[in-house]
């Protein structure tokens, strides 16, 4: 379909302006200086669990505390400043115009790296909010908000500025990206703060649960997925020369998986406490989304038909190649893994780990890495380093996303095979859970081993990149010149309608995604909040004592959420093994909930009373003690440390302001019962011959975990 030239363009004088490159180069280097931190993170982490002393007995480098920050630093730091790399360079050249605000650029750049430190610095102190992908607390909270609105706007204001005739559909996923991220965060980090770095969600267990998976699952598809994808449709195109395979296909492409995608978070709580409605409503959209999903990835592939012999040659096509493969694999893989059939195996083991990484290391490393070699010799104006050391990079790392992925999906089958087997006499086969972790030390070796190599290849792509930059010279500003969008082209009446109501206004363009994203979300969360029946009630379920509240706060801090779910799935293995399935109505008084994501200890709901206090306080002290061939870290401090209380009457408060059933005024003599259960504490542990005072935090801990799952037992 062509367009018509206005009858005056070639009168019309084009306009004068500039690129500038030093906030593309900024968070190029964010991107690559957090990348490498986090990665590192991960590569402890992982050596952790073959290794527990690496553990150090510290409480900042716990795998506990690491593995948070871990995940922080790879998905905000490195995948987030590679996307604002991406972003900051092509959105200006695809609408011909300047950045709308340089200055809101600098600040998105300074605010992002300050909230990224603070990150760094708070999560190994142990202040998280336990929720998955979302642990930063409120303050924090706050400001990605705030940086983040601040970052659409920009943008958005640049496409009404543009002096370009229709918006690319790489700025179409860039702004559902922004559109729908700053609505996810918002929903889901409603919480009742209590001081400066401590809140509560104002939700609470089912709705909870399903609130933060409605965000996790979602924080993955529109901050990993859509926001690449983005850069896909910009930078592959740009590296092979060749226009994008299909117009109409991208079109299809953008607002199929944005719409189909934010139903699909119910799909990590099958087989859980979640209303059954909404678990088949999370499987069935999960299902569809393997349409549009290799729809782009076909999209992405058949651009270069006819060119596979410059992928062999070109570096950078061969990461664009290898990471839009990832994609489709990882998104023909989470469709598969919601099935109940398939996710009945796979749920709580390493296999979801392994698809995970699949997409962290295979499309957003991948993916970065090309951008980042394709981007350099241009920023810096001369050719690559070393071709060389480029090649040596790919395949290094593509050999170690085999050495990691292949050894966790292996652990993730011979976990739930263990989990699950029975002996002919109809007894569990390995009725010790410790049985099934420590099988999986050699594969948990071969990952580390994996994320080795895919580091070292890192650090070569590092080198070659400074030597890149320091062999060249900034471009720091790119002169251009184009028409002014009132002079270039009037709209013809036949014009395809997506042209005309979407690409032609950005505003529209903008608007339609928030609704496209917001259906699903309400159809899925409204139901489960205001219809009584779906989380019902248990009369026996009482609220935490204060000293148990105390305990489950310490539980957050230290992040057993990480390792240990409370969550007993209907299943009979489950059943034999840890207790009675858990109901709904258990977790009313659970801000937040703790139903975890996997299951590298055992599930912990059905605890309580099942072991002496002296058992745990051993536990605590040194794991294999009690456990032998454990591998989780020793808590030592938590013996030494005084549990704080002038924050109890803040924190019943705060429960009393979220429903919880406290007498009136219990506030203010809340902290006498938690004295009177401390000393039942330190009563039987001294029976036990264990001598400590009552005031430490290991007592505290104690109570929760004797707490868990009695309320409910044998009723």
């Amino acid at each position: 379909m062509s367009n018509v030239p206005h009858p005056d363009v070639a009168a019309v004088e084009l306009d004068e302006f500039r690129y500038d490159n030093r906030l593309v180069r900024d968070f190029a280097i964010a991107t690559i200086l957090f990348g490498l931190i986090g990665m590192l993170a991960g590569l402890l982490a992982a050596f952790q669990l073959v290794f527990p002393d690496l553990n150090m007995d510290l409480p900042y480098l716990t795998f506990s505390r690491i593995r948070p920050l871990h995940t922080n630093a790879v998905i905000f730091a490195f995948v987030g400043n590679g996307f604002f790399t991406g972003l900051y360079y092509s959105v200006p050249r695809v609408l011909r115009t300047p950045l709308w605000s340089d200055r809101l650029g600098r600040f998105h750049f300074w605010a992002w790296q300050l909230i990224i430190v603070g990150a760094a610095i708070t999560l190994p102190m142990g202040l998280t909010t336990s929720k998955e992908y979302a642990e930063l607390e409120w303050p924090f909270d706050i400001a990605i908000a705030v940086v983040w609105v601040s970052a659409l706007v920009n943008i958005v204001m640049t496409t009404l500025n543009r002096r370009t005739e229709h918006i690319y559909a790489a700025v179409w996923f860039y702004i559902a990206s922004f559109v729908t991220v700053a609505m996810l965060h918002v929903v889901n980090s409603v919480e009742l703060p209590i001081s400066l770095f401590k809140s509560y969600p104002v939700y609470a267990g089912v709705q909870d649960a399903l609130v933060q998976w409605w965000y996790g699952h979602n924080a993955v598809a529109f901050f990993l997925t859509t926001p690449y994808l983005g850069l896909m449709y910009y930078f592959l195109p740009k590296a092979a020369n060749r226009p994008i395979y299909s117009y109409r296909l991208s079109i299809v492409h953008f607002w199929a998986l944005i719409f189909i995608y934010i139903w699909a978070g119910p799909h990590h709580l099958l087989y859980t406490a979640l209303p059954e409605w909404a678990q088949t409503l999370g499987t069935v959209f999960s299902i569809m989304l393997i349409a549009p999903s290799w729809g782009g990835m076909m999209n992405g592939l058949m651009t270069l038909r006819g060119a596979w012999d410059k992928v062999r040659e070109d570096v950078v096509l061969k990461f664009l190649v290898v990471a839009i493969t990832a994609y489709g694999m990882a998104t023909f893989e989470g469709p598969m893994l919601s099935l109940k059939n398939v996710n009945a195996i796979a749920h709580y083991t390493d296999w979801i780990v392994a698809h995970v990484h699949v997409g962290a290391l295979g499309w957003n490393g991948f993916l970065t890495f090309g951008i980042l070699y394709w981007l350099f010799p241009r920023l810096y104006n001369r050719t690559l380093f070393s071709q060389k050391a480029a090649n040596f990079h790919f395949w290094i790392g593509t050999l170690g996303i085999i050495f990691y992925t292949v050894p966790m999906y292996w652990a993730g089958w011979v976990q739930s095979s263990m989990w699950k087997e029975f002996t002919q006499e109809g007894l569990l086969k390995y009725p010790n859970f410790l049985e099934t972790v420590t099988q999986l030390k050699p594969l948990y070796f071969l990952r580390g081993v994996g994320g080795t190599l895919y580091i070292i290849g890192f650090a070569v792509m590092i080198y070659n990149l400074w030597m890149t930059a320091a062999k060249g010279r900034l471009v720091a500003t790119e002169s251009a010149r184009a028409m002014p969008l009132k002079a270039i082209w009037h709209a013809p009446a036949n014009e395809y309608w997506h042209r005309r109501l979407m690409e032609r206004k950005p505003l529209t363009l903008t608007v339609f995604s928030l609704v496209a994203v917001a259906i699903g979300g309400m159809i899925e969360m409204v139901p489960t909040f205001l219809i009584n029946s779906n989380v019902p009630t248990i009369a026996s379920v009482k609220p935490y004592t204060p000293l148990e509240l105390q305990g489950r706060d310490i539980y957050t801090r230290e992040g057993c959420y990480v390792c240990h779910t409370q969550m007993i799935r209907p299943f009979r293995s489950e059943i034999e093994r840890f207790g009675e399935y858990s109901k709904s109505g258990e977790f009313v008084y659970d801000h937040p909930h703790q139903w975890g994501s996997k299951r590298t200890g055992p599930d912990l709901h059905r605890i309580g009373s099942k072991y002496p206090d002296s058992w745990h306080y051993n536990h605590m002290e040194d794991p294999a003690s009690m456990s032998p061939g454990s591998i989780m870290p020793r808590y030592g401090w938590l013996l030494e440390n005084e549990l704080d209380t002038t924050n109890t009457k803040a924190k019943i408060k705060a429960m009393q302001t979220l429903g919880v059933p406290y007498a009136e005024g219990y506030e203010n003599i809340a902290n006498q019962d938690l004295q009177k259960q401390a000393r039942e504490i330190q009563t039987r542990l001294k029976q036990s011959g264990i001598r400590t005072s009552q005031n430490k935090e290991i007592i505290a801990l104690i109570a929760y975990m004797q707490r868990l799952g009695t309320d409910v037992r044998n009723k």
